[in-house]
């Protein structure tokens, strides 16, 4: 079996990001996986034109994008994407579409083919915080969970894929009073235990995981 792992490079003034710095250190084994990891750029067409690239050359069974969510405490494997760009700020090379539609052929939404409650609760487990969040946004993050779904939807129909969120890590915040972090280590092992959960679970679980608001 194989994973594509893939991780943004840093964005919005920041001079890191942890999703690409959690990425590199991953495992490159995990339960048997081979882990495949890539750092994508922060820009709206090429970060999946990145990983459409990578799926060509290493035809994974499972893709799983990384971002960062800079003021959310834990990691969150993304349940849904949405068919609408609307940044509030530019990407890394000046994009910023509002209330542009990503593929006009494209569902409205797509869900996650991952185990997102699997995976979470195998966080849990391993004492590293997560829960399932049911928005990505509307910046590059939701564009390339939006991009892998509808590539998986259109022309990889045995691929598995969707999105994890991920906070920030603790050299960030030094200067950001009251925001929370993850150590960079507790992100690693966080993500290894969500792709170990993808690996040992072909379908999700029934859990409780939703939201009120």
């Amino acid at each position: 079996m194989k994973v594509l792992l893939t991780g943004f490079d840093a964005f919005g003034g920041e001079p890191v990001n942890p999703a690409e710095e959690a990425v590199k250190m991953v495992s490159d084994q995990i339960n048997g996986a081979e882990v495949i990891k890539v750092i994508i750029p922060t820009v709206q067409t090429k970060s999946v034109q990145a990983i459409e690239a990578a799926i060509e050359k290493h035809n994974p069974d499972i893709v799983i994008s990384v971002g960062q969510a800079g003021g959310r405490f834990d990691i969150t494997p993304e349940r849904v994407a949405i068919n609408l760009d609307d940044y509030r700020i530019k990407d890394n090379e000046g994009n910023q579409p509002i209330d542009t539609v990503i593929q006009a052929d494209g569902q409205p939404a797509y869900f996650s083919s991952l185990p997102v409650k699997a995976m979470v609760k195998h966080m849990n487990e391993h004492n590293i915080p997560a829960t399932v969040s049911y928005t990505a946004g509307t910046f590059v993050c939701n564009h390339v969970m939006y991009g892998i779904l509808y590539m998986i939807d259109k022309k990889y129909p045995h691929i598995k894929g969707g999105f994890i969120h991920i906070p920030y890590m603790t050299s960030q915040v030094v200067d950001k009073k009251n925001t929370p972090f993850m150590s960079l280590n507790d992100i690693v092992k966080g993500l290894e235990l969500a792709i170990e959960a993808c690996i040992i679970h072909d379908k999700d679980i029934k859990a409780v995981g939703g939201e009120i608001c």
